[in-house]
């Protein structure tokens, strides 16, 4: 995000990462160089760049003397690895650098003895997922397939969800919230049809449902405050008001009292008969003829008489209202004087007819209690939402998406296949990737394989250790492993003779595929094929027949 800045003091600060604090105020600033996962706009690119190696403790000015580990999508468009080549080289002047898949990296870190080096990596993240066979350590990529759903469209739609069940509290149901909820109470189900008839059980319901307490305040509006204090509070206000009218209104009179004396003294220059300087001060205001001038110092000399009469007036007016304030005393007898005889047997005889009616002595207005309790107000229940929101990557019609869910997709993969090579395929079926951590997933994924795969055939579901941070480890191993080789590396020379979409391959990177140009024909040859052709049929008339 970057904010505008003061008014007329320093520019805009650009803030990255964690150094936002909360997103939401400052949704509407945030920008990102992704395109879902694909960078797309190198210049914010280069911020986050600069970001990381001060952060590092790089030094970034003139180049970064450090070989570059750099991730990048599944059949990454050539154009974005061109862009990203020729930041990193041209810009930061790096050695050698090299990308990667972050789902390989991950199922490169995950490697044990016994496991096989084909497996079929189902990688889910913020914004899609993807399912990438892998055979004898090779990425398949012509059989890739991408589900552009992932943990930013299970957030919308937990939002959406709950929204419109407590449509009071729109403002408070957040996306940062949402994703909270996502990441603590949320859940995928083995059986989708046959969860939702648990939840309809009111006894499930009170025993699994989770309540979520949004922030509040709890003083009522008027019930704290007595009627004198809210008197005293509008005085107040209404004397900061009258303070900083009479403030505006001297300002104004200061301003106005300026431009009038420098027209005064123009008009001084014109009676004085010294008319070059004249006219040249006429031009510095803008104005073409002493009628304009006298007409502008009457209308200034009016406004200034009227903001001088304002200020008198409202100075009598705060004088009269402080006159005004004090307390009234009513009129009291003289001292010692005492009541005649009449009055007292006057009083005397009405004493009876108002002894029912005497008024009772007043008694202190407690304060307002709430009728409700606002906590419990204020409070969301999570019941089918829990599984509603990450079952949209199994079910993407849920959300009127028109694709293929995770195990429709990963049955179509395995079908692109022999039976020898999908036997092979599912006896390491790895799950990676930050929306992959909810409960069940791994269970779900199993159920669903037992559904697909033939009567008795085995198959294997792991998930990995970190399913976030495994992508860093694994570039890191594959890093400390081929720092001293060359197979992976793309160096200074190679970028210069190949091009910025060059790649050299490696355990964990995509497919590289060159750009195939059609080949032009030199102009020379083009004109010639015509003429030798009109040579050798006029010397053969059967030909020509």
């Amino acid at each position: 995000a970057r904010s505008r800045g003061a008014r007329g003091g320093a520019g805009a600060e650009t803030q990255v990462g964690n150094d936002l604090g909360s997103p939401e105020p400052l949704r509407w600033l945030l920008r990102s160089p992704f395109d879902r996962n694909v960078p797309v706009q190198l210049e914010l690119q280069e911020l986050l760049f600069d970001h990381v190696f001060q952060r590092l403790g790089v030094a970034s000015q003139g180049c970064v003397d450090h070989p570059i580990v750099l991730t990048e999508a599944v059949c990454n468009p050539l154009y974005s690895r061109q862009m990203m080549s020729e930041l990193l080289f041209e810009c930061y002047q790096v050695p050698k650098v090299s990308y990667g898949v972050d789902s390989l990296y991950s199922f490169y870190h995950n490697r044990r003895q016994n496991w096989p080096c084909s497996g079929l990596v189902i990688s889910s993240g913020y914004q899609c997922t993807h399912i990438l066979p892998v055979l004898e350590g090779r990425l398949d990529a012509k059989n890739c397939k991408r589900i552009n759903l992932g943990g930013c469209q299970a957030a919308v739609y937990l939002q959406r969800l709950l929204q419109l069940k407590y449509p009071g509290h729109f403002a408070a149901i957040t996306l940062s919230r949402m994703e909270e909820i996502l990441h603590e109470h949320s859940y995928i189900a083995e059986d989708y049809i046959e969860e939702l008839q648990k939840w309809r059980s009111p006894e499930y319901y009170e025993n699994n449902m989770h309540k979520m307490q949004l922030p509040f305040s709890n003083k009522l509006l008027g019930s704290t405050l007595t009627s004198e204090e809210k008197q005293e509070r509008r005085q107040q206000q209404l004397r900061r008001l009258q303070e900083l009218n009479a403030r505006r209104r001297e300002e104004k009179l200061q301003l106005d009292q300026e431009r009038l004396d420098r027209l005064l003294y123009v008009q001084e220059l014109l009676e004085d008969g010294q008319m070059d300087q004249f006219h040249k001060a006429l031009v510095e205001l803008n104005m073409d003829s002493a009628e304009e001038l006298q007409s502008y110092i009457n209308k200034l000399s009016l406004s200034v008489e009227q903001t001088k009469q304002k200020i008198l007036q409202a100075e009598v007016n705060i004088e009269v209202d402080v006159v005004d304030s004090k307390p009234e005393t009513p009129d009291l007898d003289p001292l010692g004087s005492e009541p005649s005889l009449e009055d007292v047997e006057s009083i005397n005889e009405f004493e009876p007819l108002f002894a029912e009616e005497q008024p009772e002595v007043e008694k202190p207005v407690a304060a307002v209690q709430p009728v409700f309790n606002l906590a419990e107000y204020h409070q969301l229940f999570l019941g089918t939402e829990r599984i509603r929101a990450p079952e949209i990557v199994f079910q993407p019609s849920l959300i009127g998406e028109d694709q293929a869910g995770i195990a429709e997709t990963m049955q179509y993969v395995l079908e692109r296949y022999s039976k020898e090579q999908q036997a092979i395929l599912v006896q390491n079926v790895f799950l990676t990737g930050g929306n992959t951590m909810y409960p069940g997933l791994k269970a779900r994924v199993q159920k669903e394989l037992l559904e697909m795969r033939p009567f008795k055939s085995s198959f294997q579901v792991h998930l990995a250790s970190s399913p976030v941070l495994d992508a860093w480890y694994g570039a890191r191993d594959w890093a400390v492993e081929y720092m001293t080789r060359e197979e992976g590396w793309i160096t200074r020379k190679d970028y210069e003779e190949k091009g910025g979409e060059y790649l050299k391959e490696h355990c964990a990177s995509n497919v590289y595929v060159p750009i195939r140009l059609p080949k032009q024909v030199p102009r020379t040859a083009e004109a010639l094929a015509p003429s030798r052709a009109l040579t050798s049929s006029a010397g053969n008339p059967c030909e020509q027949a």
